[in-house]
């Protein structure tokens, strides 16, 4: 690769640094094992072969994804055992049996009895199923409710008693603990998500119908749990990059963000303290999941900014306007200068990107380009 600094890169560009991101994975990869639970990766963050081999890193491959998309890319990568996180229906059967019999053990979710059948009925002329159903912790996203568990038990014995189906187990995903800024807020969550999963699972083994796996998931409760008890498996995600959201709620610390958006300034407009930069909305998203807890920072905030509470506070497409309480610093960002602006959700604004530019601030403070990751986009 040509050697190149940031100030090289065309702009809007996706800048990703590889030292924090280590040490973000190191500090959940440590928790995990210290806690005595495995943890699969959830790469819908990332979508990244590079990233994900890191993250996967003296633990078992285990990963999970939210696309079939990204599961053909990640098994193209090398990775044989992944969960397909995102309620399955039939027509996509034949997509999942087509990579399994390829070696994958592509694994899929369900909370549907008509589904349960339809995968029992297509575990047919050799093709198997892994199939985990999912409950639902108090996020009221999918899954069955908990405690209630309405048609648990007839779903997991059609899985159970089809010939070539593997129950997997059960899982969940915590996402309201995303509405917690507090430990203890977020521990509550996670002993919810936790008892939840665990209820579920022995509920199946009284009924003499196994649950090997009982697998929970988010980052914040990741993080925050403080009994893991009952539970074999988490998959966090969003921890890999860490972004705004999951600073303000507790979930990482201000230099634990791995992502940032690189723009230029293109325009000075004193008569309303604001400056112009070419990253708007579909560069940064305008996902406001930040403003929750933090109103100001907008639709993203501008890294080691020479003024306090510099954000993006608003975007049209292209277009992004930077603002602040106090007089902006024009000459510090003269028109064609550069800024790098920190994601309210790292998933969503990674997602208008087709590669990473991955810098390394532990060298020398990340102005070189050090290499390129790629990433999958689409379904």
């Amino acid at each position: 690769m040509t050697s190149q600094t940031i100030d090289d890169l065309p702009t809007p560009v996706l800048i990703l640094d590889r030292a924090i991101l280590r040490r973000n994975l190191k500090r959940m990869s440590d928790r995990m094992r210290d806690a005595g639970v495995i943890l699969r990766p959830h790469l819908k963050t990332a979508k990244s072969i590079e990233v994900g081999r890191m993250a996967v890193e003296d633990h078992d491959g285990r990963i999970t994804v939210s696309t079939l998309a990204e599961a053909r890319y990640f098994a193209g990568g090398g990775f044989k055992d992944i969960l397909y996180a995102v309620g399955i229906v039939p027509t996509k059967l034949a997509a999942v049996a087509e990579l399994r019999r390829q070696g994958v053990n592509l694994r899929v979710v369900t909370d549907n009895l008509p589904v349960a059948k339809a995968i029992a009925a297509a575990a047919t002329d050799g093709d198997s199923f892994s199939v985990f159903i999912e409950i639902d912790c108090g996020g009221g996203r999918a899954g069955l409710p908990f405690p209630e568990l309405p048609g648990l038990l007839d779903i997991a014995r059609i899985l159970h008693d089809a010939p070539r189906v593997d129950l997997a187990g059960v899982m969940t995903h915590a996402g309201h603990s995303y509405h917690q800024s507090t430990p203890s807020g977020i521990a509550a969550i996670a002993e919810q998500e936790r008892q939840a999963i665990v209820g579920a699972a022995e509920a199946l083994r009284a009924a003499g119908i196994p649950c090997p796996i009982v697998s929970g998931g988010s980052t914040p409760t990741a993080m925050h749990s403080r009994d893991f008890t009952g539970i074999t498996e988490m998959r966090p995600g969003v921890y890999v990059f860490n972004d705004l959201d999951q600073e303000f709620i507790g979930s990482c610390g201000a230099g634990d963000l791995a992502l940032s958006v690189l723009a230029s300034v293109i325009g000075h407009y004193p008569h309303r303290n604001q400056i112009l930069v070419d990253a708007g909305a579909l560069a940064l998203s305008k996902d406001i999941s930040a403003q929750e807890f933090h109103p100001k920072v907008g639709y993203g905030t501008v890294a080691n900014a020479p003024t306090p509470d510099m954000a993006v506070v608003a975007c049209s497409q292209e277009h992004g306007f930077i603002g602040a309480e106090a007089p902006l610093p024009y000459a510090s960002l003269p028109v064609g200068g550069r800024v790098r602006i920190l994601p309210n959700h790292a998933c969503i604004t990674a997602a208008a990107y087709d590669r990473y530019y991955v810098v390394d601030s532990d060298l020398d403070g990340g102005k070189s380009v050090v290499d390129v990751y790629d990433r999958i986009n689409g379904w």
